[in-house]
């Protein structure tokens, strides 16, 4: 059950993520605190929103059956990690203050965390290339 949550609560965060980044993505960099590229670059930041909001519906999908799904809730983890060392990266570095990166990390040492620890075992998943239910 907790799995199930934790699966919804992030795909809740990928669709926000993934609308901003479609319908207003320089403000919401403005809104972060980001710097405002130039306009050309809301054409990548929309294709990087169909990601977010392909894997926040996925959430949703992998939510009904995680224990048929560990392959995608494994990508999820992987996702996290990446994005905690972009940001342990960039933060370093001082490219990025931690108060711009801060709340991101936390979120993605949260997510690992948790997914890490809930995620139905190996030896009672069943291993699918896609989630349980599309094409069912």
């Amino acid at each position: 059950m907790k799995l199930k949550v934790l699966l919804r609560v992030i795909g809740v965060v990928q669709l926000v993520l993934g609308l901003l980044y479609l319908f207003i993505p320089m403000q919401f960099l403005a809104m972060m605190g980001q710097s405002v590229p130039q306009p050309d670059i809301a054409y990548p930041l929309g294709m990087l929103a169909a990601r977010f909001l392909a894997y926040g519906v996925g959430m949703f999908v992998i939510a009904n059956a995680p224990e048929k799904n560990r392959f995608w809730i494994n990508n999820m983890i992987l996702i996290q990690v990446v994005d905690l060392a972009v940001g342990v990266f960039y933060t370093a570095t001082g490219v990025v203050t931690l108060a711009h990166s801060g709340f991101p990390m936390f979120n993605a040492t949260l997510f690992i965390i948790l997914l890490t620890l809930w995620r139905p075992k190996a030896d009672t998943a069943v291993l699918q290339p896609g989630p349980a239910s599309i094409g069912n």
